[in-house]
């Protein structure tokens, strides 16, 4: 009786490893983190503030508080995330695409949105 107690635990523990899923490979690899930093005067702007520095934005998502604004220019396109802060929203972060060289935003890309430099 040992014996096959024995006999059908290896039988059942070989079915469970021969049943087992091959590991899954993206299709498609997942291009790399943009680089950390913000360019200036930009983190903390208010909403209000946004709105009048690039005007009215093509879309926004909202999604569990938090906002994302996206600008389309002709050339580029700017990817502002605001979050909840103090009774109103506040940019926390802002990717532009095609990226920037040293962070993930691209400064001349914000300034023909926004038609002026950057100051």
């Amino acid at each position: 009786m040992k014996r096959m107690v024995v006999a059908l635990s290896i039988a059942l523990f070989a079915a469970g490893c021969a049943t087992r899923p091959a590991a899954v490979t993206p299709a498609v690899p997942l291009p790399p983190s943009p680089p950390p930093g913000e360019p200036a005067g930009i983190v903390g702007l208010s909403s209000t503030d946004l709105a009048a520095a690039f005007g009215k934005p093509s879309f926004v998502r909202k999604e569990n508080g938090s906002e994302m604004w996206r600008y389309d220019g002709a050339s580029c396109h700017a990817f502002f995330f605001l979050y909840p802060a103090g009774g109103g929203e506040v940019v926390r972060h802002v990717e532009t695409s095609p990226r920037g060289a040293q962070i993930a935003a691209d400064v001349n890309c914000l300034a023909a949105l926004r038609g002026q430099p950057l100051s």
